[in-house]
């Protein structure tokens, strides 16, 4: 791993380019193809000004909405993190999805929305083994059959973890979202706070919780992904 150069010996450009790699986030790969695009079309068209501020522009905007912040999450045992920055919308109690094939139970659920600005990496809610990952596509607009909010488009992430608490992630693709992420497998292991996925422009976070779990956060409250700690498990 590089070293940050000693700043007493360190040169001007040195310090500038550590100061850089400190302050500005690192893009998800997944962004990497935008911001290109992006950087091309500022090159391909750098003799016209409006083409090339244009070009730049949705570069800049694309690595923003793809930054990728390292993520410090809490050493308290049985803790669940959010797997997404955003507003915590709901804290209620629901059923997990239907094609997951389990126990139409009521689990506690604690939802967060995720605004075009906010970061849209996810991560894993706690640490354990992957047991199902299940996508489900969304179904399209009609004139004669509206798409209500169960028909968009989502991927639900089982794990359990190795005291054998399920916690079940749903990634839900909002109305501007066009595509869901999802890195992990049935059969992996992921840490908490591990980035698992991401959803591209705008979305919805899901965190369903073993029965009985009281969530610690409440309706309004900004969450951090992998380190605002939604509920703790018994």
């Amino acid at each position: 791993m590089a070293r940050p150069p000693d700043l007493e010996t360190a040169t001007t450009s040195q310090r500038l380019l550590n100061l850089v790699r400190t302050t500005v986030p690192p893009v998800h790969p997944a962004g990497l193809p935008f911001v290109a695009a992006g950087l091309s079309v500022a090159l391909a068209g750098h003799r016209y000004r409006w083409v090339r501020r244009g070009g730049l522009a949705v570069a800049g905007a694309c690595a923003g909405f793809f930054r990728h912040p390292p993520r410090v999450p809490p050493s308290t045992v049985g803790a669940v993190v959010a797997p997404a920055d955003g507003t915590v919308c709901l804290v209620d109690t629901a059923a997990p999805p239907p094609e997951l094939g389990l126990a139409d139970t009521a689990l506690p659920r604690v939802s967060i929305f995720l605004s075009l600005f906010d970061v849209h990496v996810q991560r894993a809610p706690v640490s354990g083994e992957v047991l199902a990952v299940h996508h489900r596509p969304g179904r399209f607009y009609s004139a004669e059959r509206p798409v209500a909010s169960t028909d968009n488009e989502r991927t639900s992430l089982v794990l359990r973890t190795p005291e054998g608490a399920q916690v079940i992630a749903v990634q839900i693709a909002g109305l501007l979202a066009r595509r869901i992420v999802c890195e992990a497998r049935s059969g992996d292991t992921v840490a908490i706070g591990d980035t698992y996925g991401l959803i591209r422009f705008g979305s919805r976070l899901d965190t369903y919780l073993p029965a009985g779990t009281e969530p610690t956060v409440r309706v309004g409250q900004r969450a951090v992904g992998g380190e605002t700690v939604l509920a703790e498990l018994a």
